[in-house]
Parts: structure tokens; C-alpha cells; sequence
């Protein structure tokens, strides 16, 4: 009997570690930021709308309400803009440079419509949200508060947001959790420059593996997990779309695409190859000499 129940215990404690493990669910860090047309000025945007400084607010309480850290984009803008030797080129990608520097994982793009009407004014927000890493678009959603009799922009604005937002993360975590699990997904093509004397069907080594053979070894021992798909090979290119690469490196330091791509550089210059490298969004091109 005593063996039965001693059993039991274990069965239980076993039970409760598993659910434990599973209810455990890394959360991203988000930030929040205005949504800019190309060459508006990020900061006037800010000083000069503020509808738009409220409905940022408002979409960061609501992301604070629900246990989720975030980053003042307010507090990053200030300390940035103040830095020393910016030029009018930096000022104008400003945005970029905060989100890069921001240190979360996230970001959402947020953009407000305000539509006054005789018949009621409304809000339309709209909300966007990016792994900052690569660029790739996470969840999105467009809140509609309903037509009153007011004009008070946070109210509306807090009744739009209110009526997606749950959707919005629960969307969002989903997506960063399968990161986290399994990797940023990114593309990689690989190319050659027209004076260069190899191809992919070049032998390289005194194994006799040709070039696109070593590069898949490369990749089936980098890729995260292993987790990879060769869209394509010819003698001229090699496309990879879809890589996956971890959230964090061994040190557990972020890890991006330029890392990847500085791996393989070490890896081309144990060949005897040299190589440029160039990131479009979340695309590593890779370009032999």
C-alpha cells in the first residue's frame, strides 16, 4: 500500500512539474511607436499630434495592464535626439535608429484615424506589430471605438483599443513563442560576383565536395535546430528561404541576422573565398568573389 501511494506522489509531482513547463511562456519586450509617412519627421510628427502621443499611451497601458514589459519610445526618442553629431540623414531615420537601439524584441507601429461626423465622432486605431530583428510582421488589427457624442480622443481611442487587444497579443505571443522554440526565420541568397572563377559546382577541398555541398553542410550544422529549406540551386546562385536562426546566442546575447552572416564569413574564409555581405530586411545576401 505504501508503495502505491508512494507511486502516486510521484505520478503527481511529475504532473505538476510537466504543467509547470508548459505554462511557462517567455513574453517579448514591446515598444510601442507612431506611425510616420516616408521623410515626415518622426519628432515633429510626436509635437505637433497629440492625438497621436495619447493613443501611444493608451495601447502602452493596455500592454502594461496585461503583464507585458515595455519600452518608453518617449524616453528613447529624448535621449537619442539630444546625442551628438546627428546630421539631418540621421535625424530623418531617427525611428529606425531608437527601434535598433531600443533593446526589445518587438515593436508596434500604432496609427490613429480621427473621424468627426455629425452623427458621432469615432476612432479608428490601427496596430502593427514587427520582430525587430528581422522585420517580419508578428499580428496586426484595426480597433473601431463607435460613434458618440464626445470629443475627447483618449476615451475613443481607449474603446477601439480595448475591443482588439486581446486578439492582438494572444496573436503576437503565439508567433514570438514559436521564435523562441524554434527561430527567426530569414532568407539567405547566395551569389556570385561576375568576375569570380567559382561556380556552385566548383570542387573545393580534397574531399571532392563541390561548393554548394559544403555550403549545405554549413548550413545543416548553423541553421537553429537544423531547421532550414533550399528554395533553389543552380550554378550561379543558391537561395535559402527559410533559415532559422535563435533568439539569443550562447551568451545569451540577442542574435540577428548579421551574426549569422559574420559566421558565414568565417566559414568562407576557411574555404580560401572571399565575400561581401549585404542585408535587405530579413534577407542575408551573400556575394562570392
Amino acid at each position: 500500500m505504501r508503495k502505491i501511494c508512494l507511486t502516486l506522489v510521484c505520478l503527481c509531482l511529475c504532473a505538476v512539474q510537466l504543467l509547470a513547463q508548459q505554462s511557462t511562456t517567455v513574453q517579448p519586450k514591446i515598444m510601442v511607436v507612431p506611425f510616420v509617412k516616408q521623410g515626415e519627421d518622426i519628432r515633429q510628427v510626436l509635437e505637433s499630434d497629440v492625438n497621436q502621443r495619447i493613443v501611444m499611451t493608451k495601447i502602452k497601458e493596455a500592454f502594461d495592464s496585461r503583464g507585458f514589459t515595455t519600452v518608453d519610445f518617449f524616453g528613447k526618442l529624448k535621449a537619442m535626439s539630444t546625442a551628438a553629431g546627428l546630421t539631418m540623414d540621421t535625424q530623418e531615420d531617427l525611428k529606425s535608429m531608437v527601434i535598433q537601439q531600443s533593446g526589445a524584441d518587438i515593436y508596434v507601429d500604432a496609427e490613429l484615424n480621427y473621424l468627426p461626423s455629425s452623427s458621432g465622432n469615432s476612432v479608428k486605431v490601427l496596430m502593427t506589430s514587427y520582430d525587430i530583428s528581422t522585420g517580419n510582421s508578428l499580428s496586426n488589427k484595426v480597433g473601431e471605438s463607435g460613434k458618440f457624442y464626445t470629443e475627447d480622443i483618449g476615451k475613443l481611442a481607449s474603446k477601439a483599443i480595448e475591443g482588439v487587444v486581446d486578439e492582438f497579443l494572444n496573436v503576437m505571443q503565439t508567433k514570438f513563442t514559436d521564435i523562441v522554440q524554434n527561430g527567426r526565420s530569414i532568407s539567405m541568397n547566395i551569389k556570385f560576383a561576375p568576375t569570380s572563377e567559382y561556380t556552385m559546382s566548383s570542387e573545393i577541398g580534397s574531399d571532392g565536395y563541390t561548393l554548394s555541398d559544403h555550403i549545405e553542410l554549413w548550413m545543416s550544422d548553423n541553421a537553429y535546430k537544423n531547421n532550414y529549406h533550399i528554395q533553389g540551386t543552380t550554378d550561379l546562385q543558391m537561395i535559402f528561404d527559410d533559415v532559422r536562426i535563435p533568439l539569443k546566442d550562447d551568451n545569451g546575447m540577442n542574435y540577428n541576422i548579421n551574426k549569422f552572416g559574420l559566421l558565414f564569413l568565417k566559414f568562407a574564409r576557411g574555404l580560401g573565398l572571399q565575400i561581401s555581405r549585404d542585408i535587405s530586411g530579413n534577407t542575408l545576401i551573400i556575394t562570392i568573389k
